[in-house]
């Protein structure tokens, strides 16, 4: 699993949960899902979630421990980025 790239976004939307980064995900040689949307909750947690289809589905959904690991490496890729100036504002 990697990371293909990931964006902070700068309207963080105006729900409880808000919009971290948005990020695409190859999730194994033969599959790659793109607009990934990385979320913050109140409690402070994270998490990940996939691109909604038509009429607001969730296009893909993950099991628990592969979505905390998706999280997980959205967040270490993100902070990373971020260290560098590779996503800075100016």
């Amino acid at each position: 699993m990697k990371i293909l790239d990931i964006k902070p976004v700068a309207n963080v939307g105006g729900g409880t949960m808000k919009v971290v980064a948005s990020f695409d995900l190859q999730l194994t040689p033969d599959i790659a899902v793109y607009g990934m949307r990385l979320l913050k909750a109140p409690n402070g947690q994270h998490v990940s979630y996939a691109p909604t289809a038509l009429g607001g589905r969730r296009s893909v959904t993950f099991a628990r421990p592969l979505a905390e690991a998706i999280t997980a490496a959205a967040l270490q890729t993100l902070e990373h980025d971020t260290a560098h100036g590779a996503h800075s504002e100016s």
